[in-house]
């Protein structure tokens, strides 16, 4: 796991680095002694892991997380000398807070939740990009970000014929592909508004790929997908697809 260190002083970092040094599956990608190197650091390394001091000189970890956005590192640790931080570390969505001088096995404790942490995040690395890229939650959706073997794909939305919902998860359906995404269907509902039809509570179709609509009775249609998919709409979807009829 990709980890970058954060922390002004010297000492405090060689500390950190000392807890880590046991660990076979911690890599330190960068060490930070400012606000400034700390976010130049995580938007170009996307670290799993961000062990962060909250004492940075002019600009605090809290600064820095408001500047990249807290989604934007799965598992973030703050570490400083003084407790009075502990509730803002925890309102920034921190998973631990190690006070100074740290106790190794505080130290071990708080790797473990952010394992943890990482391992819960992994299904959904899109939701990371769009948060270093600085993408808003309310904005349009423009791509999506899956995993294929052991890397990253960006499927633009375009290229997506429609989605299902597959438990806590949705299913795209794209180029004869599928990619399974922790999403919600409400959230994309929302973001996808205006390209995309809720033909049903548990599928949206993208309405660029629709060939044809047959009615099947009581406000349902039949739907023609231009790549051979076939589905049928609820009756509460017929006055969106009737819309459709008439562009």
């Amino acid at each position: 796991m990709k980890v970058i260190l954060v922390d002004d002083e010297p000492p405090g970092r060689l500390a950190l680095r000392q807890q880590l040094a046991g660990l076979p599956d911690a890599e330190i990608v960068a060490e930070c002694a400012d606000a400034a190197s700390a976010i130049e650091a995580i938007v170009t390394h996307a670290p799993d892991i961000l062990f962060l001091d909250i004492q940075l000189g002019a600009l605090s970890g809290l600064d820095v997380l408001e500047r990249v956005g807290a989604d934007a590192v799965p598992a973030i640790v703050f570490v400083t000398a003084y407790d009075r931080y502990a509730v803002r570390a925890f309102e920034a969505h921190a998973v631990d807070y190690l006070l100074k001088p740290i106790d190794p096995d505080r130290f071990r404790e708080a790797w473990g939740r952010a394992a943890e942490r990482v391992a819960l995040e992994a299904d959904q690395p899109d939701k990371r990009i769009a948060a270093l890229v600085g993408k808003d939650g309310d904005q349009p959706l423009e791509r999506f970000v899956v995993r294929e073997g052991g890397r990253l794909s960006f499927v633009p939305v375009e290229s997506v014929d429609w989605i299902e919902a597959a438990g806590n998860y949705v299913r795209l359906h794209a180029q004869g592909k599928e990619h399974l995404l922790r999403r919600t269907m409400a959230e994309l509902s929302q973001r996808l508004r205006g390209r995309f039809v809720r033909v049903r509570r548990t599928a949206l179709v993208n309405a660029d790929s629709i060939d044809a609509l047959e009615p099947y009775g009581k406000g349902s249609y039949l739907i023609y997908l231009k790549s051979g998919t076939r589905l049928l709409s609820s009756r509460f979807a017929g006055r969106a697809l009737r819309e459709l009829l008439k562009t």
